[in-house]
């Protein structure tokens, strides 16, 4: 049977075809803004060049960066209500506090604080006041909203508070989405309501998009199921996307780590992975990429779920290159012509200058009209090139956390920009099929099972707390979807927790495992819900 895997990028759909672990047919198409036609046409395309039948196929992996791109950009967002339990505990500072105008704007500033909330040991700081979240519901009801975020002081430990007040504002507004933040961050209050209410902003977005998917996969025929994949490399059932569309940030990047992983044979390496706008570089630890450490910026707000550790820096194929720039000042990026590059670089019969030009214009690249670089002065091609790669060692060196070598992957279809070496870089590979490793990431993701939590080691003592963990995170992994036979741990976090009594320790733990072959298609094309 066979696997189809697709990015749907800002630019460009790639799409490959994969069979055994070996790659079939790959294409890329243009992304339409009618996601349900780009999708139709890439996959007819791949299934015409692999010269295989629908029938065949038997899971279809979808990448996306559409909802970073609308969250970043503004549109196609919901208005939002956010309910905090934690009053008199945290009013000093108010829900969406530190977010951006211009997003507050399109997402408004209709919040509620609460009364209850628990304290680090998950005891009470106060009992839930429902009448007052039933109030603020009926207040965004008034409001015209229809998406809630709802998030409790330590929500994580306990998520009791939190579920009961999803209870009522369901009551109050049937037609309500609601999000918990105990399902997305991690302790520190602001950054995880910060990220439940960037999810409530994208609930009606991602019906749509997730809709558009089933919709494009059912009229091209495919009876297989699909899923969409996250931004720690596995996958999401479809529905999952729908309820929690944040978790698809930063999914892009992954993908191409991913892949890039998979097309090289290497589970340790730096990974560059450079577009047409931005250069992404990444590490991977196993296979996967290392999470970041610390809280993460999207679009002007601060958050504190997993995201790919990432150091990202406006150069790619489109860069336009500044020819006044002076001696050592940077010369390349970061503006950009973007999806206009086909039209605007110089090779394509543009005016502007670029640095796929300045690629074509070293031998580095074949491709387009290289005669229409015949004035370029050899000079501003060298001091361009070397602006190119000053900046590539750079992003590298932020990236690594140590002086140890290892190999440095090159993907993307603007990864043909580095021709030199690199200092500091003995190792640089850029593997077959680099240009579409974003959708091979996709076709290749696996499915996870994660816990994370507060244990403690009195009683049961450490190794049985760990196992029992351990035994968990495989069983989420399989009632997601994973064969239960490919199931392993790949990464424990065990931080001990000072201030709490009783030897508590904060575990995290994740199982990844391959997705079990279906025993018989499916006879729609909505992804099998988890047990």
């Amino acid at each position: 049977m066979f696997k189809i895997g697709i990015d749907v990028g800002g630019t460009n759909t790639d799409a490959v075809l994969l069979r055994h672990g070996g790659m079939i047919a790959s294409c890329k198409t243009a992304t339409t803004a009618d996601v349900e036609q780009g999708v139709c046409r890439a996959i007819a395309e791949l299934l015409r060049i692999g010269d295989v039948p629908v029938e065949a196929v038997s899971a279809l992996m979808i990448g996306t960066t559409q909802f970073t791109n609308a969250f970043i950009e503004r549109r196609s967002l919901s208005r939002i209500g956010v309910i905090r339990i934690g009053a008199p505990a945290t009013t000093a500072i108010p829900p969406l506090y530190d977010w951006p105008e211009d997003l507050i704007a399109v997402v408004g500033r209709q919040t509620a604080i609460v009364g209850g909330g628990y304290e680090f040991d998950g005891s009470e700081i106060g009992t839930l006041d429902e009448r007052a979240v039933a109030e603020a519901a009926r207040a965004f009801r008034r409001a015209g909203i229809g998406a809630v975020a709802i998030s409790c002081c330590f929500a994580p430990v306990n998520a009791a508070m939190e579920v009961r007040a999803a209870e009522i504002v369901r009551g109050e507004m049937p037609e309500a989405r609601v999000s918990l933040s105990s399902a997305f961050g991690r302790i520190g209050l602001i950054d995880r309501e910060n990220a439940a209410a960037m999810n409530a902003s994208l609930a009606a977005l991602a019906e749509r998009v997730v809709g558009s998917f089933r919709k494009a996969i059912a009229r091209i025929g495919l009876g297989c199921p699909f899923y969409i994949s996250q931004n720690d490399g596995t996958l999401m059932s479809a529905d999952d996307v729908e309820a929690r569309p944040v978790l698809t940030f930063a999914s892009g990047p992954t993908n191409s780590m991913r892949g890039a992983a998979f097309l090289s044979g290497v589970a340790d390496a730096i990974i560059v992975d450079i577009g047409g706008t931005t250069t992404d570089v990444g590490c991977l630890v196993g296979g996967f990429p290392r999470e970041s450490a610390v809280a993460v910026d999207i679009g002007g707000v601060r958050t504190n779920f997993r995201m790919p550790d990432l150091v990202s820096v406006g150069v790619g194929g489109g860069s336009i290159v500044d020819r006044g720039a002076s001696a050592g000042a940077r010369m390349v990026g970061p503006r950009s012509v973007g999806f206009e590059l086909s039209s605007r670089a110089l090779v394509f019969g543009g005016d502007v200058l670029t640095a796929t030009d300045i690629a074509v214009a070293a031998g580095a690249a074949d491709i387009g009209d290289a005669s229409r670089l015949a004035g370029l002065p050899a000079g501003l091609v060298e001091r361009a090139l070397d602006d190119l790669h000053r900046q590539a060692e750079t992003a590298i060196d932020r990236m690594r956390t140590n002086r140890r070598d290892i190999p440095v992957i090159l993907v993307g279809g603007g990864s043909i920009l580095i021709s030199r070496a690199l200092n500091g870089t003995p190792d640089v590979r850029r593997p077959p099929n680099y240009d579409v490793a974003n959708a091979v990431g996709a076709a290749i993701a696996e499915v996870s099972g994660e816990v994370d939590g507060y244990f403690s080691y009195e009683g049961d003592g450490r190794q049985a707390v760990l196992d029992r963990a351990r035994d968990r995170a495989c069983a989420e992994a399989v009632a997601s979807g994973a064969d239960p036979a490919t199931v392993r741990i790949v990464d424990i976090e065990e931080v001990p927790i000072g201030y709490m009594p009783g030897g508590v320790v904060r575990l995290r733990i994740k199982a990844v495992g391959s997705l079990a072959e279906p025993a018989v298609a499916q006879s729609d094309a909505r992804a099998p819900q988890p047990a």
